[in-house]
């Protein structure tokens, strides 16, 4: 038996017989002795807790390979201690609830039938424990050719997304096939479903509006394609270009996603609205009427635009760095022209990029909460419908889950999409070989389009950010132009009181708050995205495409439907999180954790597997071979996984308005109490200084990472065209 096993088994021991089984009270001052073996399982089970005793029976059958260690069957007595231990957990705690009895079945063994609280850090490490014995278990019989660190991997990853997405969401979305009161009517979900506003068509034959999810399913189309576009445009002048100011556009390109919600529909509004600026200019300059035509679906457009380009462009610098210059040169010595090779080698190896961006683009988009709330009018789309049908007058929580299964089944169908359009084709690029070419420049069709494309969207985003600058500046953005630092001073004060400074300003909590949560959900982040991208493409198993649309369903969920999911599943035994910071960090993780997931296949899709299989051959395990060979190759990925991660953290609403606390305020429901009050210059001012921290973030991101370099791809100057042509 190895160390690594039997070193799960001493700690399944520990957080059954030495740590405390139950949570917490939040009032309560624990002791050094309630940590330690007065609060655990073996100490509550004999005190009277008789349901948590059989559980010693799966911890006694993962000590028989110790006693027994030639017993021929020790994966088989190691997988049975790991199924029979998380089962006897799951039943225990879902069956007995802070009342008593959490089925009614159940109660002709007494009623209410005994009770206990939320599970402590004893239930969580012998569960985790359990789960590794499992996998360990399944190695030693052979699953994933023994490989203990792929086994365990796999089952973390599956176990966790039960927990944090399948088991909140399916909370919420059970309630779609229920009545008011609770009980199960399959025939409300068919009326709620069908309704008229949903998928009404009026729109074809008259001026009346269509339904939500054809405006939802348009938009997100129209956001995909131009993200896409916007994204590809901006890596390719990153990348292929002597462009003198391309490192300016970088930061432009990725500038839009630091910024905090609503914010952008501000800028424009304060640009294009009835009393904007430009609107103002137009009219007084050349006599064009003002008018209201930001809100709708042109405004929310743009600012999807303007949001979502920067998760596109991550995306593609990636894989636009990782395709082989020595492909492009053969094509050429062949004596295909620039335009040719491109069209014919370079955009074809770009595939797995530009399908996993319009992906991300088309989920983002139909998520979205902020832009829409602040921009959309008349425009009607299904994640403001969700949210007032949650919060508003509605309070209608089984119409909010059935417009959510319908994002779903837009998301599962891009998914879908995807796959087919990729099909089984091959797109390796980066191999074991030696790879001593220079990427070529672009034809100068394809440079003349990009900067046509980027140049001028990268204009108006600063303008866009000059509103937002100008407007953290003076009084009163649009009335009173004066200039002034009273909104910093407001919310970022600091006085020298007797014991030392005293951050005073009204921001400051709400600040530390989310720069501590965003600095803890970011690495976790990135660890569990990328690993389980590693794990799509470098592993086969049964149920891996279940497996891999599961990475996707909470990012494909709304955030506010997000929020209310994990206040009905956390907030009651057996996982009882709620009002913790732990809730917010688990949120943010499994909400952003599908962009690691989409960039690390898209850049792993580039990496030819002989570079893991040498590896192995030379006797290094899996994990080693993810940690010398893959990780290094992964670093543009781990970039756009780690800033996304991060800057979603200090920028997200939608979910975390439901789940913060007065100890955990974070920074975007201070904003958006600010905006509904009235107080614009206070947001704005709060979100220059978040937009600040958040670039400072992204430079230290990347020194920390650095940047991969291959062969000599490097090189300061790239070869004309005609030095890789055939001499005839």
């Amino acid at each position: 038996m190895s160390r690594a096993t039997l070193g799960w088994i001493v700690l399944s021991w520990v957080g059954f017989a030495l740590l405390p089984w139950y949570g917490f009270e939040r009032s309560a001052t624990p002791t050094i002795a309630d940590y330690f073996i007065s609060g655990s399982a073996l100490v509550h089970g004999l005190r009277g807790a008789w349901w948590l005793l059989p559980i010693l029976l799966p911890l006694g059958m993962a000590l028989v390979p110790v006693v027994w260690p030639s017993s021929q069957d020790r994966g088989s007595w190691l997988v049975a201690s790991g199924a029979v231990g998380l089962a006897l957990i799951v039943l225990q705690g879902f069956t007995i609830g802070l009342n008593g009895w959490t089925m009614d079945v159940l109660k002709v063994f007494g009623d209410p039938g005994p009770h206990q609280a939320g599970m402590g850090y004893g239930a969580a490490l012998t569960s985790a424990s359990f789960l590794i014995i499992l996998c360990h278990g399944l190695a030693a019989r052979g699953w994933c050719r023994g490989d203990a660190f792929v086994t365990s991997s796999i089952g973390v990853v599956i176990a966790l997304i039960i927990v944090f997405v399948f088991f909140p969401v399916s909370t919420i979305l059970a309630s779609a096939f229920a009545d008011n009161s609770g009980n199960f009517a399959p025939s409300e979900f068919v009326t709620k479903f069908t309704d008229k506003s949903i998928w009404g068509l009026d729109c074809l034959t008259s001026d009346l509006r269509c339904g939500v999810a054809w405006n939802t399913l348009f938009l997100g189309l129209l956001v995909a394609f131009g993200t896409t576009a916007l994204g590809l445009a901006f890596a390719l002048i990153a990348t292929r270009t002597e462009f003198r100011y391309k490192k300016l556009l970088r930061v432009m390109s990725v500038l839009p996603i630091i910024t905090p919600p609503f914010v952008i529909g501000l800028a424009l509004i304060l640009l294009f609205g009835r009393s904007g600026a430009l609107s103002s200019v137009l009219w007084e300059w050349f006599g064009i009427p003002r008018s209201r035509w930001i809100y709708g679906l042109p405004g929310v457009f743009i600012a999807q635009l303007l949001a979502f380009t920067p998760i596109a462009f991550l995306v593609l610098i990636g894989v636009v760095q990782g395709i082989s210059p020595t492909l492009e040169e053969a094509s050429q010595t062949l004596r295909a022209k620039s335009w040719t090779t491109f069209w014919t080698v370079t955009l074809p190896l770009m595939r797995p990029g530009l399908a996993n961006a319009f992906l991300l683009g088309f989920v983002e988009s139909l998520a979205d909460f902020g832009n829409p709330l602040v921009l959309a009018g008349n425009y009607e789309v299904l994640s403001t419908k969700i949210f007032f049908a949650v919060v508003g007058a509605q309070q209608d929580q089984g119409r909010a889950a059935v417009l959510s299964i319908i994002l779903l089944a837009f998301t599962l169908g891009a998914f879908w999409l995807q796959h087919a359009w990729l099909g089984k084709k091959v797109y390796t690029t980066v191999t074991g070989k030696g790879d001593s070419g220079i990427p070529l420049p672009l034809p100068r069709r394809v440079a003349l389009a990009s900067y046509l494309t980027a140049i001028p969207w990268a204009i108006f985003t600063v303008a866009v950010y000059a509103i937002i600058v100008v407007g953290a500046f003076v009084r009163s953005m649009g009335r009173d132009y004066t200039p002034t630092f009273e909104h910093f001073v407001t919310a970022f004060r600091v006085e020298h009181a007797d014991w030392g400074l005293y951050f005073s300003g009204s921001a400051w909590n709400s600040f530390f708050a989310t720069v501590k949560v965003a600095a803890l959900s970011a690495p976790l982040t990135a660890a569990i995205g990328l690993l389980t991208a590693y794990l799509l493409t470098r592993q086969r198993f049964s149920g891996q495409r279940s497996f891999e649309f599961g990475t996707l369903l909470s990012f494909a969920i709304p955030g506010t439907v997000v929020g209310v999911s994990y206040i009905l599943a956390f907030n009651v035994p057996p996982i009882e999180i709620t009002g913790t910071g732990f809730i917010l960090v688990m949120c943010f993780v499994f909400r952003n954790m599908p962009v690691g997931v989409r960039s690390g296949i898209a850049t792993l899709s580039q990496i030819d597997k002989s570079l893991d299989e040498a590896s192995l051959t030379l006797g290094a395990r899996s994990s080693t071979t993810m940690r010398r060979v893959v990780l290094p190759l992964l670093r543009p990925a781990i970039v756009a996984s780690l800033v996304y991660s991060f800057v979603r953290a200090m920028t997200a609403v939608s979910a975390v308005i439901f789940l913060v606390t007065a100890e955990y305020n974070m920074a975007t429901t201070y904003i958006v109490g600010r905006v509904e009050a009235g107080e614009f210059g206070l947001a704005i001012a709060y979100s220059t200084a978040l937009i600040i921290v958040m670039l400072l973030a992204i430079v230290a991101i990347q020194l920390m990472v650095g940047e991969r370099r291959l062969g000599r791809r490097s090189a300061s100057a790239a070869p004309s065209p005609v030095a890789v042509q055939a001499v005839p």
